[in-house]
């Protein structure tokens, strides 16, 4: 591997997203959250200068790049106070997945309108009685001549208020064997029996979380995401990528917050020195800042094994980086709310609202003792206790 951790183009990446991200801010986000509506105008812009397409093929719209560079163009974003949740959902989980699975017809479809930000595509994994334990999905996908009938329900699906679809996972039945395998589905937002309710969060974000309702929902035969019998390699390709981006919304969210704390720390004097002087406030910042930057290097780690085709050791890579980047985050915003003292509670300064929005990096979309267990298993060989 290089001694050089990021290309020339990598670094003129960060810079040009950086300048985008400053344009919006934190001011702009929040904006947008208190008037319920979502980031148009940044994601608008995003796509026309090809931030959001950058890991999807060329010949169908997109830079011809990777995970590396996706993360980059969110990191940067959430540094400058104005992360797009959505990138993460659906250039990175289901653009990947229709990328290398799809149909040629599949990838003619969708992948251009994901590239140039036209088309949003949401994902439905979560259920309401399945949690973390993927293998109790119940939504599942029955035959009909050629067609497919598609029910079941789920849970803290981001987005699909302003989706134009939503890769849904299900499962089928072997014919070989009768279990149940994963199996990958696109539906239409207007598709008749699929239904969205709103989930009432206390999370402050542009993405709406909704439940959904899934009544035999009816399903042409190409609605069948690549092909049936490689339904968990399938998903894995798309959740190592939604790891590896959640790793990069908490880097960006925590970066941002130091970055608050860190300004004030420099130039708030109660007594004769700036209290950025005093080991008590800089020596936590300082930690912080350590620890956001090597979740940062286990990321680049992980997009790196994702992009040269190890998905194996990027899934190790990617559920590492994922935890560390989700206790990073959540200790950077909580020291920068400490620093700040009371006005870190003020909405002048922008930070009381990231307190919340820190844990979803913990949690989201798996939970920091499901990695444990991951790399309890998969790293150390540990026996499982479930």
């Amino acid at each position: 591997m290089s001694t050089v951790l990021e290309t020339e183009e990598h670094r003129a990446l960060r810079d040009a997203v950086a300048a985008l991200g400053k344009r919006y801010g934190r001011d702009y986000m929040t904006g947008v959250i208190r008037e319920g509506s979502h980031p148009r105008e940044l994601w608008s812009e995003a796509a026309k200068l090809g931030y959001l397409g950058v890991n999807l093929p060329e010949e169908y719209g997109g830079g011809g790049g990777g995970m590396a560079e996706l993360s980059i163009v969110l990191e940067e974003l959430g540094a400058a106070g104005s992360p797009l949740l959505m990138m993460v959902v659906s250039p990175a989980i289901c653009g990947t997945v229709i990328a290398r699975f799809g149909t040629e017809d599949q990838k003619r479809r969708w992948l251009p309108g994901l590239a140039d930000g036209g088309v949003t595509m949401a994902f439905g994994i979560t259920e309401p009685d399945a949690g973390s334990n993927s293998h109790r999905i119940t939504t599942t996908a029955r035959r009909d001549g050629e067609e497919w009938l598609l029910t079941g329900r789920k849970v803290f699906v981001s987005g699909v208020d302003i989706a134009d679809a939503t890769l849904v996972v299900g499962r089928t039945e072997d014919a070989r064997t009768g279990k149940l395998k994963p199996c990958l589905f696109i539906v239409p937002r207007e598709t008749p029996g699929f239904g969205r309710t709103p989930i009432d969060m206390e999370l402050h974000a542009p993405e709406k979380q909704f439940e959904l309702v899934l009544d035999d929902v009816r399903l042409p035969a190409e609605a069948l995401v690549g092909d049936e019998d490689a339904g968990l390699l399938q998903l894995f390709a798309g959740l190592n990528p939604e790891r590896i981006m959640t790793a990069a919304f908490g880097i960006g969210m925590g970066r941002y917050a130091l970055g608050k704390a860190v300004e004030y720390a420099r130039t708030r004097q109660v007594w004769k020195t700036p209290i950025g002087a005093h080991q008590a406030i800089a020596h936590p910042l300082a930690t912080a800042h350590i620890d956001l930057e090597l979740a940062r290097l286990m990321m680049q780690k992980a997009a790196r094994l994702y992009d040269d085709g190890d998905d194996v050791g990027a899934g190790e890579a990617a559920n590492m980086a994922k935890y560390a980047a989700g206790e990073a985050c959540v200790s950077a915003v909580d020291q920068a709310v400490h620093t700040l003292g009371g006005n870190g509670l003020t909405r002048e300064y922008g930070l009381a609202s990231l307190v919340t929005a820190a844990r979803v990096a913990r949690i989201a979309p798996v939970s920091r003792e499901m990695i444990l267990n991951y790399v309890s298993h998969q790293s150390l060989g540990l026996p499982k206790s479930y």
